[in-house]
């Protein structure tokens, strides 16, 4: 998955901060939904290989295995945790509201689940999520465009 940013500022030899504007679910039209009331710019760390400095447009890249995994947790891991739940409840001939309060704690523990590999993930080395692949201009006066961010 590819995205335009800029480069905000070098971190260290490998990595530059990026910023990135998030799509919007109306497509930027925000009169129409309002949706879009918050901050839609993201700052994060980007592995730098393609020698890029502050203030350049750069495309960015996220391997798309790593959105499917987040995907994965975050969205279907506890549906998964909640239909065993209630089907281990249903196998064992609980009555029907004690099989959903079962697949209710089974939900629970998948968002648990969810959240604690997300953290080990952090403390593990994972900033690197995204890698700047190409430099789309070399314009350095958009560098005082960069510092405003």
């Amino acid at each position: 998955m590819t995205n335009e940013a800029i480069v905000t500022k070098i971190l260290d030899q490998n990595r530059a901060e990026v910023l990135v504007s998030r799509g919007t679910a109306c497509g930027g039209n925000c009169g129409s939904c309002e949706a879009c009331m918050f901050d839609s710019s993201l700052r994060t760390a980007a592995l730098n290989t393609a020698s890029a400095l502050p203030g350049q447009k750069v495309i960015i890249e996220t391997k798309n295995s790593k959105v499917f995994k987040a995907i994965f947790l975050v969205y279907i891991l506890p549906f998964i945790f909640f239909f065993i739940g209630y089907a281990v409840a249903y196998a064992l001939g609980a009555a029907e509201n004690v099989c959903m309060i079962i697949s209710l704690i089974a939900f629970a523990s998948g968002v648990v689940l969810m959240v604690l590999t997300q953290k080990n993930k952090k403390s593990q080395d994972s900033h690197n999520v995204y890698e700047i692949i190409r430099v789309l201009d070399t314009d350095t006066e958009n560098t005082a465009k960069a510092a405003e961010f």
